[in-house]
């Protein structure tokens, strides 16, 4: 054993002596980024200094490096194609301002695309007027963290996506605030993947988007004021938990979209002024724990085949509809939520309503047959429908009600 000791310290000592830093700056001798790429060896560090450096396709092949910038340097690829083009195992790149990314409909143009790569980090970089931000395939272990990334997507046709993560596994996605792309994080045969602390904000399409992943957790992110909050589709074993869905408005909207997704949980996220909190499509074996839905035009819209999906101890506060339901089966449970319309009583004084709570109207059934209808939201005559509906239930699922509605808001 103390020989094989000796032997890996050797053999990392010997690896490491090696190894140079390489100074890049417009008065050093060298002075192209490229140039030094070329020259260098895996292990070596890249030190740009700060400075203008218009160069594109700068590509690490086979290459362990260290690239480090001082004080921003930038890479301007004047929209002449990607910046960074990386297929290499343990690299890291910080610092660096990368700007101008061609567009194209051809190719996917990435301030910094990575393939087949495995063990990296990608920190603390600023990428502006981009196409695609940071786009892996085929790559696994790595991290992008603290990244900046804006853009001015005006169209879902000629924008890429803020991160883009294509087969991949085990990424972590940290910290990053990401702006005016199409989808700020994008997921597609990505698993085992953490999606946590991230900003997205004003982007085109989706701020979190993602398909055919399974296994991933996404945590304590902020998304507002995007197309659309969150897609999940055609995924399972998903941990949603600590996230922020905020103005995410429009006729088409809504703070987080599940489209054929099972066995996930979601968890203390707080839904507000969205159109439609969450929007549930072919969901199975669900839990919903411990959530705020506060003034959204539909906290839950649940659509068709959602079996088996637990709502507890949510709160539903001042939202136009707290439940939406489409057709009269039901195998979805609500126990032990607060609903701020309930009006019951609670004469053994246990903080449990001692009658049911009906959180389905008549008016959101009429709403999904009529849209036109929503005009007469706040009219007493939809008052009375809906409290005749209740006492006796004729369209909506008879069955589908709290039993143990919350007498306070839940505190966690």
């Amino acid at each position: 054993m103390r020989t094989l000791l000796f032997f890996l310290s050797f053999l990392f000592a010997f690896t490491t002596l090696g190894a140079k830093e390489i100074i890049v700056c417009e008065s050093c001798k060298i002075t192209s980024v490229r140039a030094a790429v070329e020259m260098a060896e895996s292990g070596d560090t890249l030190r740009i200094k700060k400075g203008l450096y218009r160069e594109h396709e700068i590509k690490i092949i086979n290459k362990s490096l260290v690239i480090i910038g001082e004080d921003f340097p930038v890479i301007d690829a004047e929209m002449k194609g990607t910046a960074f083009i990386i297929k290499a195992d343990t690299f890291s790149i910080e610092g660096l301002h990368i700007k101008n990314i061609g567009t194209s409909h051809t190719s996917d143009q990435a301030a910094i695309l990575v393939s087949r790569s495995n063990n990296f980090r990608i920190e603390n970089n600023r990428l502006t007027n981009i196409f695609f931000g940071i786009l892996l395939e085929k790559s696994s272990a790595g991290k992008i963290v603290g990244n900046r990334i804006r853009s001015k997507a005006r169209s879902q046709a000629n924008s890429g996506n803020g991160i883009h993560i294509w087969h991949s596994k085990d990424i972590t996605v940290e910290g990053n605030d990401i702006k005016g792309v199409r989808d700020g994080i994008y997921l597609e045969f990505a698993n085992n993947c953490r999606i946590s602390g991230n900003i997205c904000k004003e982007n085109l399409r989706y701020g979190l988007h993602f398909m055919f992943s399974d296994h991933n957790k996404y945590i304590a992110n902020d998304f507002e004021n995007n197309g659309a909050g969150v897609a999940v589709m055609y995924s399972k074993f998903i941990e949603m938990t600590g996230n922020r869905f905020r103005k995410n408005w429009g006729s088409a909207s809504y703070g987080l979209l599940l489209k054929e997704i099972a066995d996930a949980t979601l968890n203390q996220n707080y839904f507000e002024d969205n159109t439609i909190a969450i929007s549930a499509d072919n969901t199975n074996r669900i839990i919903y724990k411990q959530n705020d839905f506060i003034s959204n035009g539909y906290a839950v819209r649940i659509r068709g085949a959602c079996y088996k999906n637990v709502f507890t101890q949510n709160n539903f506060l001042a939202n136009s509809f707290d439940v939406s339901y489409t057709g009269n089966l039901n195998e979805n449970e609500f126990r032990g939520n607060f609903w701020s319309e309930y009006t019951g009583y609670d004469l053994d004084k246990n903080g449990i309503g001692d009658v049911p709570f009906r959180p389905v109207k008549l008016f959101s059934y009429l709403v999904n047959t009529t849209p036109e209808a929503i005009i007469l939201l706040r009219s007493t005559f939809i008052g009375l429908l809906d409290f005749s509906e209740k006492v006796s239930p004729i369209f909506t699922p008879a069955e589908l009600a709290d039993p143990k509605p919350k007498m306070q808001k839940i505190k966690w």
